[in-house]
């Protein structure tokens, strides 16, 4: 059953096999938003049923939440929980340094709450998300509706004085509307192709009226977990990476081939 996923599928299911073997019973743990941390929800699913796993969660997004209950997770909301032993989340880009991009899944806002409330964050991703510099993957802006053009000037104004090769900002769609966040809220992307400085960049845009959240996470991150499609793993810490291991994929048959993104 294994031989039918494909190589970035196998990536992302050992990347989230490794760390769900890292959660034990008793913890409080945040769950990511996106392909790979379906992965790690449905892992942790069946350490649930079969292993008696015991944990409480608390989901990033409306989506995560649904697919964690389908699968016997305990959810709680964060208020509840106080505090976190870890978050375990995917990435659209990392850096030499763990600083990330996030936000393709539209969820950012809620996974950096939930990040920064957890003792560690653990990043879970294939390989082709690791990069020299963040910028490629367009950086989201969570905004509130009301408005919306005039923060978006606001924007593209204040890029023209930061240390970024593009800026293209677009809304992200959903069809023929304006993608909702589960705040309710709206999402520019900004294609900004490589970022100089990141820290400036961040205080800048949330500094602007109308932006919720951006999508860089800085000083956040403390693990990443690199999946490969042969199987293989490889984590990677502060002070680089800390060997690599192979996974067995046998049991990848028993998860669904196809996580929602």
């Amino acid at each position: 059953m294994s031989g039918e996923m494909s190589p970035i599928d196998t990536a992302k299911f050992v990347a989230a096999k490794r760390a769900a073997m890292m959660v034990e019973s008793g913890m409080r743990v945040g769950l990511g938003t996106g392909s790979t941390a379906a992965w790690l929800v449905k892992c942790l699913g069946e350490m649930v049923a079969d292993q008696g796993l015991k944990i409480r969660a608390v989901p990033t997004s409306s989506r995560t939440a649904e697919q964690a209950r389908s699968v016997g997770i305990e959810v709680i909301t964060l208020d509840e929980a106080k505090w976190l032993d870890m978050t375990i989340d995917g990435a659209d880009e990392f850096d030499g340094d763990l600083n990330l991009i996030k936000g393709g899944g539209g969820a950012h806002l809620q996974e950096k709450i939930v990040a920064t409330a957890s003792e560690r964050m653990i990043v879970i991703a294939d390989a082709s998300k690791s990069v020299q510099a963040l910028g490629a993957y367009p950086l989201p802006l969570e905004v509130i509706p009301f408005g919306r053009d005039v923060t978006r000037g606001l924007i593209e104004e204040a890029l023209t004085g930061m240390d970024v090769m593009g800026r293209d900002v677009s809304l992200r769609m959903a069809g023929d509307a304006p993608f909702v966040t589960d705040e309710g809220n709206h999402i520019l992307d900004l294609h900004l192709k490589r970022i100089g400085d990141a820290r400036q960049l961040s205080l800048a845009l949330n500094q602007i009226p109308g932006v919720v959240e951006n999508g860089l996470f800085l000083d956040i991150c403390d693990t990443v977990i690199v999946g490969y499609g042969d199987g293989r793993v490889e984590m990677r810490g502060l002070d680089g990476a800390d060997g690599a291991e192979r996974m067995a994929l046998d049991d990848a048959g028993n998860l669904f081939l196809d996580p929602e993104s």
